[in-house]
């Protein structure tokens, strides 16, 4: 596999493992992710990814998931985690549950702490929008390469599997289980919300954040605000983050992740502006009303990475450039 830039910008680079130290014996690896599956309403129940950055000490088990009951018996997965082994122990939790197999697992977006699970399921199970698919096709292999890196043995097994299913917006049922799908874009170019009608719940994957600081290797802060201000409108109950707790307002996480991106967008141009380098505007002073935000100095530094060449080159002439007068 080749290990793609864009993969390498949103993992490696902001890696803090030393990956050799790390690496253990496949005949004495015992790595086993936990599960506590929270009830957050009628038959659906939130797994909590860890507050943190993938290191191998977590497994790369940092984004949350969502288990749904079918009525009709069997399971609905939101996400479905980094790895081969994460997705085989989350499946068993969702049956345990739900009394049945897992009927479908649906992708929010491609990055690999979402998606790379998809390996532990049949991929007509599996079911993302076009471009998360696209996406995948692009990526996949890339970010693979990036999380075997980091996580060695956690990742025996896992190989980039693509949905074989299309998610078309509008109304789905799922064995009983009633949704509703919605295409947006923001946090990379394919952003999958459900809405679950039971539970009044907004299952918004990446596009929201909530106490963790949002990551943006390949966003588009433009269309996520857009995408912000969709799904503030939805009447719900309750909204699932990508990352964070439940926030049971429905509102809070959609109007912190804002207010950080309006922060990020304002903070980079103008350090740019102040001609600041790249490590300067890293360490650039967080606001107080971020202090409760977990990974913001880390996720603040990645952006810097994702952003700083581009607005410079939007907002910095270069010198070198001729006037046409032919003189050198």
């Amino acid at each position: 596999m080749t290990l793609s830039r864009r993969a390498t910008l949103g993992l490696l680079a902001a890696a803090p493992v030393a990956l050799p130290a790390r690496m253990a014996r496949a005949e004495t690896f015992a790595g086993r992710y936990a599960y506590d599956p929270q009830p957050i309403g009628p038959g659906i129940w939130l797994v909590r990814g860890a507050d943190e950055a993938i290191v191998f000490g977590n497994g790369g088990a940092i984004a949350n998931a969502v288990i749904m009951a079918c009525p009709q018996g069997g399971a609905v997965l939101f996400d479905c985690g980094p790895s081969l082994r994460y997705a085989q122990g989350l499946a068993a939790v969702a049956e345990k549950l739900c009394h049945g197999p897992v009927r479908r697992v649906f992708l929010s977006h491609l990055h690999p702490d979402h998606a790379l699970g998809t390996a532990a399921f049949d991929p007509a199970i599996v079911a993302a929008l076009p471009a998360t698919r696209t996406e995948l096709e692009r990526d996949g292999n890339g970010f693979a390469d990036a999380m075997y890196r980091i996580l060695a043995d956690w990742m025996r097994g896992t190989a980039v599997a693509l949905p074989g299913a299309t998610v078309v917006p509008g109304p789905i049922e799922i064995a009983g289980r009633r949704l509703q799908a919605m295409a947006l874009k923001g946090h990379s170019d394919g952003d999958l919300v459900l809405v679950d009608e039971a539970s009044g719940t907004i299952l918004a994957g990446d596009l929201a954040f909530y106490d963790r600081a949002p990551a943006t290797p390949d966003a588009n802060l433009a269309a996520w605000r857009e995408s912000l201000a969709t799904l503030a409108a939805l009447p719900h109950h309750q909204l699932v983050p990508g990352h964070g707790p439940l926030d049971p307002s429905g509102t809070a996480a959609i109007a912190q992740t804002r207010d950080w991106l309006d922060w990020l967008e304002q903070a980079l141009n103008q350090a740019v502006a102040q001609g600041l380098d790249m490590t300067e505007a890293g360490s650039l002073p967080i606001p107080d009303r971020f202090a409760a935000v977990k990974l913001a100095r880390y996720e603040l530094q990645r952006s810097v990475a994702h952003f700083y060449a581009g607005i410079e080159a939007q907002r910095l002439p270069r010198i070198d450039a001729g006037s046409g007068n032919g003189n050198g």
